[in-house]
């Protein structure tokens, strides 16, 4: 035991510490929200609620081609296609992640995570979101603008950003 060592023990420098640590702190504002009157500030890019994307004349973007139900890793998302058409469209928010591979994997931009996080309920069946639910988040959560910038701003790359170069060099053929 060295004479540090002895000395923490028996004048208690520890405990002091903590009690000036309690002391500073007991006078000071709480930070506790009171949360029906005060909203927590939401980060850029939180992933919430689920929507599916709208283009401009106001129909779903959805293809219902499958590869965010493929890609996802909880299997919560479930489609179905009829005639060309997406027939069912539904999203088990209780399995689900919020991994964001659905909306990587989207070629087309029809699905966003939405920045709601007040979405709870007594019953399963009210939370299980269905095509025509998930495309009323779009209008609810994502109008206009914010809809049109929100894949710009968090999801990358996008088709935009694949090219060739200027100053690439290209292979033009055989020349005769």
């Amino acid at each position: 035991m060295t004479v540090r060592e002895i000395v923490k023990r028996f004048t208690f420098i520890e405990i002091f510490k903590g009690m000036a640590l309690t002391l500073k702190r007991m006078f000071s504002h709480a930070v506790t929200i009171q949360y029906p009157k005060e909203r927590r500030h939401i980060a850029p890019g939180f992933r919430g609620q689920h929507a599916l994307a709208k283009n401009q004349a106001g129909q779903a973007k959805c293809v219902g081609c499958g590869l965010c139900a493929t890609i996802c890793p909880s299997q919560c998302i479930h489609i179905s296609r009829a005639k060309g058409q997406v027939t069912k469209y539904e999203i088990d928010i209780l399995r689900c992640i919020y991994c964001g591979f659905c909306v990587e994997a989207c070629p087309y931009g029809a699905i966003a995570l939405t920045e709601n996080y007040e979405y709870s309920d007594y019953r399963k069946e009210d939370i299980y979101m269905t095509r025509d639910k998930l495309l009323l988040n779009w209008d609810k959560y994502m109008p206009g603008k914010k809809g049109e910038d929100y894949f710009k701003k968090f999801w990358r790359p996008m088709s935009e950003d694949f090219g060739t170069p200027p100053d690439q060099a290209v292979f033009r053929g055989k020349k005769e």
